[in-house]
Parts: structure tokens; sequence; C-alpha cells
């Protein structure tokens, strides 16, 4: 298994258009389910994967704003689209498309989330890494963990708001731009 030291490689590894990574974990975001794209891409065996929590992916470059909004989605029961970078086990980063979901028992209670992410294009993923450079910096300007993410939680409403939208709109905005 990664240990918490892997350091980022500057390698960024992709996936084909039509390969769709999936994972589900359990309500405390700890895997219990990866499928083989998910797998090969992160440089992760099945049994290093499961039983670990999700976060064994996460990039130092990632803005923990982003974090906290898909959190705060999901315990609200709601669905979130984002622009993600992980990192793998070997230390190579993968841009995704991230979309994840509350899973439901039988009698509607959450019971753990299900992300199916895809291969972003370069220029929402270019917009994307924009956007969150400038969260890490402010984030960086903070010595305390909770400063941090509050000064960047307050920067990216900021910007998103003189932007006049929201973060899924930001989102379909790159999406869709980029599509064309």
């Amino acid at each position: 298994m990664r240990t918490p030291t892997v350091v980022p490689s500057g390698v960024e590894r992709t996936f084909d258009e039509d390969e769709i990574i999936v994972t589900k974990t359990d309500t405390k975001g700890v895997l219990t389910y990866a499928n083989k794209v998910f797998l090969r891409v992160s440089a992760l065996s099945e049994a290093d994967a499961i039983g670990q929590p999700h976060s064994l992916i996460r990039h130092p470059e990632m803005p923990r704003a982003v974090f906290k909004l898909l959190w705060d989605s999901l315990k609200a029961r709601q669905e979130l689209f984002a622009y993600v970078v992980n990192l793998a086990a070997d230390g190579a980063h993968y841009w995704v498309l991230a979309h994840v979901t509350p899973s439901l028992d039988e009698h509607g209670q959450v019971v753990g989330y299900h992300s199916s992410r895809r291969k972003p294009e370069r220029a929402a993923v270019a917009a994307a890494q924009e956007l969150y450079g400038r969260l890490r910096a402010e984030e960086r300007r903070h010595p305390h963990p909770k400063e941090a993410l509050d000064a960047s939680w307050v920067m990216l409403h900021s910007v998103l708001d003189q932007r006049g939208m929201t973060y899924d709109q930001f989102v379909w905005d790159l999406t869709n731009a980029s599509m064309v």
C-alpha cells in the first residue's frame, strides 16, 4: 500500500476517453469497490485499495475548499461534479471530471458514495488549474489548517460570486466550453 509520503513525480498519466474510473466507499470514505481502470491509473492493487480511505489518492496540490464543497454536498445528499487531480501510488498524477453521488439503501438511507470519473478535456483542466492554483496559494498563506481552509473557502466563493456562478456552473461552463 502507498504510504502518505508519496512524492508527486510531475509525470501525468491519462486514460482513454471511453474509459470510466469507478469507486464506491462507505459513509466514512473508505473504499469498498474499485474498478480495474481505477486500479491501473492509480497504480494500486485491489488489496492495497479496498479498505483504505479514498483520500489515499489525494494529491497535495488539490485545494481543501473543493473537498469541503464535496463533503458538504454529499452530507446534504446532493451530487457533485468536480475537476480533481489525483496522486497515484507511483507519484504520477491524473486529472478527472468526477461525478460523486450518495448511495442509498432501500429505505432511502445513505450507505456510502459512488464516484464515476471521466477523462477531462485539456482546456477544462487548464482553467481548473488556474483557479486551484489561486486557492492553494491562499491556503499556503495561513499556518493553521483550519485558517487555510476557511481562507480558501472564502476565496472560492468570492471568485465564483465575481463570475456570477456556482461551482456547478463553473464546472459545466468548463465542460461545455471544452466540448466546442
